[in-house]
């Protein structure tokens, strides 16, 4: 691939020379004037493989220029720069490396040293970009295959229960929308959903006879349910690689009013992502059969979230699920066994 370089720099005769030397040598150069041409030219143009910017020059300096550069650049993709300069000032280069310069070069320019210069911080930024390429791919991969283990998990909590097939995926879904409604990044909604695949994790610790009984639980039974948040917050917990993950686990059965369970928080002390699987894991409960109950109406559900607010649920997360309760005019957000 050829090298695509910008030179810029007010004097004439240093932009005619460096363009002679870099284009015998088979590169693709651009020769501009001025900072501002500088910042024009990234604007409209894509990316050059490298920048050669003088130091000294009229209006707006070399040392302006990288500042302004990189305010309009995204994070991770920096053009590469190195400045020119005939000053030996200890300084001056100094103040530049700091800004995010890759090196200097010596003005007067000689052809063989600014080639090699050139032709080595390519080689490098290609080299560099080529290895986080490589790495994001296999980091992309592993958390895919790190995502379908936790999702087979997930369905196999689900299958526990015959009347819950499909809970945690649609948790996972609802609370990722909230999260993102409510205005987390993309990272943070990824966390969420993986939370909410594993907010159920510790009814492996439950009776499969408790879990699945028709009829009305007992207080001891239901003593018995109780315990699976505390239990998936421990199992999660041994994640040290992810300690945020336990916990949708333990704190998706608080209630805003501290009356919820295992540890009676109360309001803000409740962790924010599971203050949305809560809001989330209500409505999948209410917008699917139970052993005890059919599916509720959809108006009948959007009636128990209002109702909710400030004491079950967060009043922000609720009122995000009752505006996409609002959207689904057909009643398609539910169990699609429904």
């Amino acid at each position: 691939m050829i090298p695509q370089i910008v030179v810029v720099d007010d004097d004439k005769l240093v932009l005619k020379h460096a363009w002679n030397i870099l284009t015998d040598a088979g590169m693709k150069v651009a020769i501009l004037k001025s900072g501002d041409q500088l910042i024009e030219y990234v604007k409209n143009n894509p990316a050059p493989d490298l920048i050669l910017l003088d130091i000294r020059m009229q209006g707006m300096d070399g040392f302006e220029t990288l500042e302004k550069l990189r305010q309009q650049e995204e994070p991770g993709k920096e053009i590469p720069v190195i400045f020119l300069t005939a000053s030996e000032d200890e300084g001056t280069e100094s103040k530049g490396l700091s800004l995010g310069a890759m090196d200097y070069i010596r003005k007067p320019l000689f052809p063989d040293i600014l080639i090699l210069r050139v032709q080595h911080a390519v080689e490098l930024v290609r080299l560099q970009r080529d290895l986080e390429k490589e790495v994001w791919e296999k980091t992309r991969e592993n958390e895919q295959l790190f995502l379908h283990v936790v999702a087979s998990l997930a369905d196999a909590i689900d299958a526990k229960d015959a009347y819950t097939n499909g809970h945690s995926g649609r948790v996972a879904l609802y609370s990722k929308e909230i999260a993102k409604r409510f205005g987390y990044d993309e990272k943070g909604q990824d966390d969420i959903y993986m939370m909410g695949l594993l907010h159920d994790v510790g009814k492996i610790g439950v009776p499969d006879e408790v879990i699945n009984k028709p009829g009305r639980l007992t207080d001891e039974e239901f003593e018995c349910i109780k315990k699976h948040p505390a239990i998936g917050g421990r199992i999660l917990g041994n994640i040290k690689e992810m300690p945020s993950l336990s916990k949708g686990a333990r704190f998706h059965h608080e209630r805003y009013d501290g009356r919820g369970y295992p540890d009676g928080l109360k309001g803000e002390d409740i962790p924010e992502e599971a203050r949305i699987i809560s809001v989330a894991d209500a409505y999948d409960a209410m917008t699917s059969n139970r052993s005890y109950r059919d599916a509720l109406s959809q108006e009948k559900v959007k009636e128990q979230i209002i109702n909710g607010k400030g004491t079950q649920f967060d009043p922000a997360f609720a009122d995000i699920m009752v505006s996409m309760i609002e959207e689904d005019t057909e009643y398609r957000m539910r169990d699609s066994k429904e």
